[in-house]
């Protein structure tokens, strides 16, 4: 409290998993608080309804949290995302820049912004009172969305301060600007022990998926669901919604896309003999798993003994670029798609001849 006067927090409440724990949050620091929610003609209306049940959740257990739903749909559905457009499908596989790239909504979170902020000077004026503007972004979203790092919000405030009066009254509140989705989570559950709310209820009654079901079952293929898998996984826990697979499989394809990301886009390596394909010798062709370009063809691979597939000739339009690798103090030919720049493997010039060493989780089989 500061002196008489009640903390006061205006938040963005899109009913998924972040802006679900920063509520928590500041409900657990003592600040009394309005919810905000916009419904902008995405695809993931059904997050809002979330967003309600949580609210519920709360009121029921006695916190009293006010929530408004603005309806902006008119406006921006218009705008070009694939999470307004119904003709754009939403992208799978992991989260990050270049697979999620579509599903940035042109300023949205400067129109969200510029009404809670407006919103919040009122609220100051009337109340007598300063007020914190809480957002649930973080350094997870840095990368794929602008209107998510420090210094849009940073020239985002200095523009409002400049353009009211009375601004001195309102601040932004980012607590998760420099972490992820595992460090939200982990707070959320301290918060939850501290307020005494069961954090399976609270959790469970969110939405991160950007294509679920009509009924909000999530697909667990998107970028957004998969980033929400690793995040229960790397704190030890299952995630208590409803996916369309059992737990175990959505978590072993969200491991595998960590892991495609790893070689193909960090030019990692699976560990050896772990592939699916590396004892696989069934007709057929091998293609790229990121752009489906047709590398190589069954007929070239062999055993070589050494953990991964081993081919002696790539498919002949092919085309697979060769790179000098220096990486790791050897000299080596690294192996790349031609059809995306994806990093494959290495190529060996050895007695037998050449020895094509390819990652399994890049490609992708096509039997005959």
């Amino acid at each position: 409290m500061d002196g008489c006067r009640l903390m006061r927090a205006i938040m963005s409440l899109s009913g998924g998993m972040d802006s679900t724990c920063l509520l928590l949050r500041l409900i657990q620091s003592g600040y009394k608080v309005t919810c905000i929610s916009y419904e902008y003609g995405q695809k993931h209306r059904i997050e809002i309804d979330k967003a309600k049940a949580n609210i519920q959740y709360l009121l029921e257990k006695g916190f009293e949290v006010d929530h408004k739903i603005i309806d902006l749909t008119s406006a921006m559905s218009t705008f070009k995302s694939a999470l307004t457009n119904a003709e754009t499908d939403v992208p799978e596989g992991f989260y990050e820049k270049d697979q999620m790239k579509s599903t940035f909504v042109p300023n949205r979170n400067a129109i969200f912004s510029s009404i809670i902020y407006g919103y919040a000077l009122s609220v100051a004026i009337e109340e007598n009172t300063t007020v914190k503007i809480a957002l649930g972004v973080h350094s997870g979203d840095h990368a794929i969305y602008p209107d998510c790092r420090p210094e849009f919000y940073d020239a985002l405030e200095n523009a409002f301060a400049v353009g009211n009066w009375d601004s001195d009254k309102i601040s932004f509140e980012l607590p998760y600007i420099n972490g992820d989705k595992e460090t939200i989570l982990r707070d959320a559950i301290d918060n939850c022990r501290k307020l005494n709310l069961d954090f399976d209820s609270v959790l469970g009654n969110t939405l991160t998926s950007y294509n679920p079901s009509d009924s909000g079952i999530s697909s667990g293929k998107s970028g957004s669901d998969v980033e929400r898998i690793l995040a229960f996984h790397a704190i030890g826990r299952k995630d208590p919604i409803t996916y369309a697979l059992p737990w175990k499989d959505v978590l072993a394809n969200a491991l595998e896309e960590k892991l495609r990301h790893h070689v193909m886009k960090e030019n990692g390596t699976e560990r050896a003999f772990t592939g699916k394909y590396d004892k696989h010798f069934e007709p057929g062709i091998y293609k790229c798993a990121e752009c489906n370009m047709t590398l190589f063809e069954s007929a070239s691979k062999f055993d070589s003994g050494c953990g991964w597939p081993a081919f002696s000739s790539e498919d002949e339009n092919a085309n697979i670029i060769k790179l000098e690798d220096r990486s790791y103090g050897m000299v080596r030919t690294e192996v790349r798609c031609s059809g995306c720049d994806s990093h494959l493997g290495h190529l060996f010039q050895e007695f037998r001849g050449p020895r094509y060493c390819i990652n399994s989780i890049c490609l992708e089989f096509e039997g005959d």
